[in-house]
């Protein structure tokens, strides 16, 4: 038994994964995300294939860290990502991700198995009904740009989220185009609105922990 604290739980699978010829190719980039988002591989796992559970320590980054990890599966042609976000207490943590209990891994496990049901690809639960009716309206919103993002508009969100500080022009180097056409994608992509979105998931999450 741990002490009773509060985290945040996404787990996930790949749409149409098995539409890939080539599978090792999403695996990669679906590792190398993970493992960016927490370098300690025992918070989080892959398994049956095409699922995939991470916990995030940091409640309030947990939506930016959904957000990542569906540009990184969007800048793969033909993919995309079911993503359920849990928030609530860890009552038991095991050697892996995935032997680890409480709400938060309980909420964003239900929460998954919803998504398939009604179709969507990104929703959250937590103890507060209330927080959970805004944020995922917000999300439903948000998703009419997310889901409809190209291979070029996924790179350039990933690339903002890992270079949160660099300017367009640097961002642009880093992938061989002009400071203009990383402009013109961040826009396509709707990258304000969805910080907009990132800072009051922030402030909404912050009340709960």
């Amino acid at each position: 038994m741990i002490p009773k604290i509060i985290t945040s739980v996404v787990t996930g699978d790949i749409i149409k994964s098995r539409t890939q010829v080539n599978p090792e190719v999403w695996i990669k980039v679906l590792k190398d995300a993970l493992a960016y988002l927490s370098t300690d591989a025992s918070y989080w796992e892959i398994y049956r294939g095409d699922s995939f559970q991470i916990e995030i320590k940091d409640v309030g980054s947990s939506f930016m860290a959904a957000l990542y990890i569906k540009a990184c599966i969007k800048s793969i042609h033909g993919l995309d990502v079911r993503l359920a976000i849990g928030i609530g207490n860890k009552t038991y943590e095991g050697e892996n991700v995935t032997e680890s209990n409480g709400e938060a891994f309980v909420f964003s496990g239900e929460t998954l198995e919803t998504l398939k049901k009604e179709k969507q690809n990104l929703r959250i639960k937590t103890n507060s009904f209330k927080i959970d009716e805004a944020l995922n309206l917000y999300f439903k919103l948000a998703l009419i740009s997310m889901d409809s993002w190209t291979v070029n508009l996924a790179e350039v969100v990933k690339l903002s989220i890992e270079n949160p500080d660099a300017l367009q022009s640097e961002l642009g180097k880093l992938i061989g185009i002009n400071q203009n056409a990383i402009s013109t994608r961040q826009k396509r992509a709707h990258l304000d609105e969805i910080e907009a979105l990132d800072l009051m998931y922030r402030q909404k999450i912050e009340t709960l922990t």
